[in-house]
């Protein structure tokens, strides 16, 4: 909290206090990074764009039952956690249709416990490595380049965070290579994908069995095509897996690698817009099966072990994801996803089949319009082959208590409310509560507190 104060006072504050001197009233849209095209009028073409963002993210849970726990468990004690992003978006138009874009980022903190102990981790503003200390990341660093198809019209891009404002044509094909996430371009949902304005819960905002290629921040080497033509979209993509699962160095070779593909369809219902997307994708990596783990592990009479049992293979899955205006200032989304649940997790998390449902309400009714409320609400579960593996004393990427006796769901209920203080600064209150813990009946359940400070220009 020191950290986030002196910031405030030597760099935000000069800006936040222009940006409220410069509002007049308290009618726009919620600030998000993920702007939508389209959605401010005319704009002025630009050479450049920059603009930047800053996060804090404060959680803590209170003591819970607990009557054992494991090296990747949960801490069952009193315990609170602050995660720190600071963040440049710089663009540059290098030519008619193509622009360049960099993130420099500087990150300190941690997630509760390290980030471990939930299948579905609380907070998306956690990074699998942390420290205490401040230290220094390019996150992204891609060109994205858009070819005009004809037959339709131009949209407004306006200036924000990786977009260059200028015209842009409806009908086109997009191509995005470098370095980025894959959930830039892929799973997105206007109501549930952005962690620093939305929901946090890692299963809410993102299709929790999609596990995305990525490093232990998130990232990763690859591209994507996007075919969009009137009310429908066609993406496709490669991306490179880790080098071994779950760490901070990615197979830049690509002999381990993600293939996804998605397509959108957009519609209206009752003269209110709304989109429903299929994703499909397959990771080849060299990845340990659970059984071929447990088996092992009987025979040597030791604690089971995915890394002793890694081949190449292939771990495929699907996610369905649906976000729909209900109403002017009312809008639900769900997503249900599933994999493999034979072999281990790579890049993202331990779970096999998930559904997710919510909602997100402006505040129009109370008044005040860039003040949203968000709840919802998720389960997960693993595969059978998983649950042997965890309850013969194996660990994951995120969870492993050293036994699963006692196997239930991972249920997990979330609520927000964002305050937008002036045009550059949010703060958001964040409560979740969390049954069965890593899919473990005898520890928990969890409540967890959060509190989030947003700013951006």
């Amino acid at each position: 909290m020191r950290t986030l104060i002196r910031f405030i006072l030597s760099v935000c504050w000069p800006a936040l206090a222009a940006s409220a001197v410069a509002a007049t009233d308290d009618t726009g849209p919620p600030v998000s990074i993920h702007s939508a095209p389209g959605s401010s009028g005319d704009v002025a073409p630009e050479t450049w764009s920059v603009h930047w963002q800053f996060t804090n993210i404060t959680q803590y849970h209170p003591a819970f039952d607990s009557p054992y726990q494991g090296p990747n468990s949960l801490d069952p004690g009193n315990s609170g956690r602050e995660t720190i992003d600071l963040t440049l978006f710089a663009g540059l138009r290098v030519w008619h249709g193509g622009a360049v874009y960099v993130n420099p980022e500087i990150d300190q903190g941690f997630g509760l416990s390290e980030t471990l102990g939930v299948a579905a981790f609380p907070s998306g503003g956690a990074y699998k490595i942390g420290d205490a200390h401040p230290y220094y990341r390019t996150h992204r660093l891609f060109l994205r380049q858009v070819f005009d198809l004809g037959g339709g019209e131009e949209e407004p891009i306006p200036s924000g965070p990786n977009l260059v404002a200028g015209p842009q044509a409806s009908n086109n094909v997009t191509l995005t290579a470098g370095k980025l996430s894959a959930v830039d371009v892929f799973d997105t949902n206007r109501y549930a994908h952005d962690p620093r304005a939305d929901f946090l819960n890692w299963s809410i905002i993102e299709s929790g069995a999609y596990d995305y290629a990525a490093d232990a921040w998130g990232y990763s080497y690859g591209a994507a095509a996007e075919w969009t033509q009137s009310w429908w979209t066609l993406r496709a993509g490669a991306f490179s897996l880790s080098r071994v699962p779950n760490q901070k160095e990615l197979d830049r070779s690509f002999e381990q690698f993600e293939l996804v593909a998605e397509i959108e369809e957009r519609h209206r219902w009752l003269a209110h817009p709304g989109k429903l997307k299929l994703l499909a994708f397959d990771n080849r990596g060299r990845m340990g099966g659970y059984d071929d783990a447990v088996n092992r592990a009987m025979q040597n009479d030791t604690v089971a072990d995915t890394s002793v049992a890694r081949h190449m293979a292939s771990r495929p899955g699907f996610a369905l994801n649906l976000e729909q205006e209900w109403m002017s200032d009312l809008g639900v989304f769900a997503r249900a996803s599933a994999n493999d649940g034979s072999k281990e997790a790579f890049d993202f998390t331990e779970i096999n089949r998930s559904v997710a449902t919510g909602l997100s309400l402006a505040g129009v009714r109370w008044n005040r319009p860039q003040h949203p409320v968000g709840l919802a609400g998720s389960v997960n579960a693993i595969s059978t082959a998983a649950r042997r593996y965890f309850a013969a004393g194996g660990v994951g990427i995120l969870i492993g208590d050293g036994r699963l006796p006692d196997y239930g769901l991972e249920k997990i209920l979330e609520t927000y409310y964002a305050a937008q203080i002036t045009g550059a600064l949010a703060i958001s209150l964040d409560f979740q509560y969390v049954v069965n813990p890593a899919y473990n009946a005898d520890r928990g359940p969890v409540s967890i507190f959060g509190l989030r400070i947003h700013a951006q220009m």
